[in-house]
């Protein structure tokens, strides 16, 4: 029974100096660890063909299905500030190409598929704990309604890699929208490739950006969507308490979604200065740092469009200038309102802002959960007198009892009644996020047992995030101290 891939490769189709031609390393003994199967029907994939040894096979990168373009990407980057002129897909393989089912063109990528041009010093491989945590958290991020990379399948390799120790092999199939990066355009401007840099730029207005072709200036109209999307991203990401890690060049999407899932966490007692990344040693990419760092990022590929922006080089900076002059607008508009929709405040009034600003500020001196303390206020919303709840999660509940009376008094300016308010503020409000310490009891298992049950039991906690699961409840709460996961590691 043939697995059919319906390849509709473009990247490809690029001059060769966008890639290497590869393919990947066959490994010893494929086995399907979990198939997305919701997510295979979504990109015309037939999952019931992909659950054979066949389909195993080929998401291990031991058989290539026909068409493939099999390449890896070069790309370049800024990594925790200093730019490495050549980075590309050290341990990754562009599959192909194709057309899902609402029409929108979706790359499929094989990470850990062995060693490519790009590999360095490394051995292509990935090793199965951060296989199981890119596909646990990039599913989670999908279903708490984040723009990010998807998880079609984990396939164990019958390898075993050596990283902190040694594990076993496992190789993830990555789904995104594409996999061009503000790193992809800086390799090009850094080798002084301006036609390079304007093909690039042309085929992501083809792909993403449609719209901008239709504008007066194509390139600026790019420049600013590509502003317009990071902005909403690392809003939604703050949303939920997200901490990407390793906001590198080479790690931000044009596209607009997260990609590149290495040591990232949920923040559980909420501090912007959290960090959890073990590679992060000065907190350059802590929870609040976030929104600075991607419009640092955006700078760096402004800098790469200048030539394309006008003739001349001062007014093409001046033109990009004005361009990341529009994060800030376009951040704090959608933080705000993601705030405001927490707290249950529907039509705008003059002081929402400073009031959701002082909330965060009461859980940051109470060291209050960031997750369960927005979700008990959700819960409580259907009588706002009853907060006994929500103040139980404050250290210093003084924090939060200057604080209450003033969303009580702000509650009445809305039309909804207690019923109504509840239910659109646990539409925002998850109940269940992919702990640190739950994300790793499960690797722990997977690794130490080959039990795989855990990851599944998690997985279909974190489909339904926003939805009681009395069964489940234990998976809202947050670590107690013995099981408190305070650094989290890379991984490749």
């Amino acid at each position: 029974m043939t697995v059919h891939f319906p390849f509709d490769n473009s990247y490809a189709a690029l001059p060769e100096t966008f890639f290497a031609r590869v393919a990947p390393t066959p490994v010893a003994a494929p086995r399907l660890i979990r198939l997305n199967r919701p997510l295979a029907q979504q990109l015309g994939l037939d999952p019931d063909r992909l659950d054979t040894p066949e389909g195993a096979e080929i998401l291990a990168g031991t058989r290539l299905p026909d068409g493939a373009a099999s390449i890896a990407m070069a790309y370049a980057g800024h990594q925790f500030g200093n730019f490495v002129p050549q980075l590309g897909d050290g341990r990754a393989i562009l599959l192909g190409e194709v057309i899902d089912r609402d029409g929108v063109r979706r790359d499929i990528q094989l990470k850990g598929s062995g060693r490519t041009p790009f590999s360095r010093m490394g051995d292509g491989r990935a090793a199965l704990g951060p296989v199981l945590r890119e596909y646990i958290v990039s599913e989670a991020m999908a279903a708490l309604g984040v723009p990010t990379t998807r998880s079609l399948a984990a396939v164990l390799t019958g390898e075993r890699v050596m990283r902190d120790e040694i594990q076993p092999g496992a190789v993830l199939t990555r789904v995104a929208s594409s996999h061009i990066r503000v790193g992809t355009f800086q390799f090009f401007a850094a080798r002084g490739d301006r036609d390079a840099v304007r093909a690039l730029a042309d085929h992501v207005i083809a792909r993403h950006y449609p719209e901008a072709a239709e504008a007066d200036a194509p390139y600026l109209a790019l420049l600013e969507g590509v502003i317009a999307r990071q902005a909403d991203l690392i809003a939604r990401w703050m949303m939920i308490g997200f901490i990407h890690g390793v906001m590198n060049t080479d790690n931000t999407s044009i596209a607009g979604e997260t990609i590149d899932y290495g040591p990232c966490a949920f923040m559980d007692t909420f501090d912007p200065k959290t960090v959890f990344s073990s590679i992060d040693q000065m907190g350059r990419y802590a929870f609040g740092n976030q929104p600075p760092i991607a419009l640092w990022n955006l700078t760096r590929l402004a800098e790469c469009l200048v030539p394309l922006l006008s003739d001349d080089d001062d007014k093409g900076v001046e033109i990009a200038q004005t361009a990341l002059g529009g994060f800030a607008e376009h951040f704090n508009a959608a933080y705000l309102a993601g705030l405001a929709a927490k707290l249950g405040l529907f039509t705008a009034q003059p002081d929402d802002a400073q009031l959701s600003l002082d909330f965060l500020a009461a859980m940051s001196r109470g060291s209050a959960d960031f997750t369960l303390t927005f979700r008990r206020l959700s819960d409580a919303a259907f009588e706002p007198a009853d907060l006994g709840g929500v103040r139980a999660l404050f250290d210093d509940p003084s924090a939060f009892d200057d604080w209450a009376p003033r969303w009580r008094a702000r509650l009445p300016a809305e039309q909804q009644d207690g019923a109504a308010r509840q239910a659109a503020m646990r539409a925002v409000n998850p109940a269940y996020i992919p702990r640190n310490h739950r994300v790793e009891a499960v690797i722990r298992a997977a690794v130490d047992r080959n039990d795989f049950a855990p990851f599944d039991e998690l997985l279909a906690v974190l489909t339904n995030p926003f939805r009681e699961q009395p069964e489940f409840a234990r998976y809202a709460e947050p670590p107690q101290l013995h099981e408190r996961v305070l650094e989290t590691f890379c991984g490749t």
